[in-house]
């Protein structure tokens, strides 16, 4: 197959919108979805913060948004979108819809290896007079670290094609490549490229992420 009908411009522009809707997206993701998850694990049942209520509605939300197949969410975020950043097209259109898709599922990453702390650890803490923010910021972050890299690497994956998908609204990227020159225009050529660049991004940042989750791991 020949590739020399690829427009390397386009795809260099949509390699570099993928990353920067990668990017800030990711960061936003765990700027909102790692506090979220601490109180889901604060205020569930026998912890520091026990409150019932707050996260039996707070739980219900996340639960909703995580069920929500992320193309639809962002077609029924399009409004919520061009409110926040005024457009519901391109890079910038796109991260409102990716954040909200992505955090929710980051943040029961979170909660997940937070339940994952010995209690022992967590009530030595509590003996000794520690309050509960010294409990998160000494004991319940530094002790998840390794889960918490992960679950960061696997929502940073996961709003890979997240990124794709926003292409089939106008989201911009390579998946915007994809659908415009690769499905639209029957060129095969610019589909595969697109998605070996997807792969090896992907590859990237899960060997990363593993060799972090060694680094930080207790030996």
């Amino acid at each position: 197959m020949s590739f020399t009908n690829v427009d390397w411009t386009e795809i260099w522009k949509g390699s570099i919108d993928t990353l920067t809707m990668l990017g800030f997206s990711t960061l936003f993701t765990v700027i909102i979805g790692l506090p979220l998850g601490i109180l889901l694990f604060l205020t569930s049942k026998g912890q520091l913060l026990e409150n019932r209520l707050f996260y039996s509605v707070s739980s219900f939300v996340v639960n909703v948004l995580r069920s929500v197949p992320f193309i639809i969410l962002m077609i029924l975020l399009i409004p919520v979108t061009k409110m926040l950043v005024g457009t519901s097209l391109g890079v910038k259109g796109s991260i409102p819809p990716l954040v909200i898709g992505a955090a929710p599922f980051f943040a029961r990453l979170v909660e997940t290896s937070l339940r994952e702390v010995d209690r022992g650890v967590i009530e030595a803490a509590q003996s000794m007079g520690a309050s509960n923010w010294q409990i998160i910021r000494s004991v319940l972050l530094p002790e998840s670290r390794p889960g918490l890299i992960a679950g960061i690497t696997i929502t940073t994956v996961a709003l890979v094609s997240y990124t794709a998908m926003s292409g089939v609204i106008g989201g911009g990227g390579l998946g915007d490549l994809a659908i415009r020159y690769g499905y639209q225009r029957f060129q095969t050529d610019v589909m595969i490229v697109t998605v070996f660049i997807l792969l090896v991004l992907v590859q990237i940042l899960q060997s990363l992420g593993d060799r972090l989750v060694i680094k930080f791991s207790r030996k």
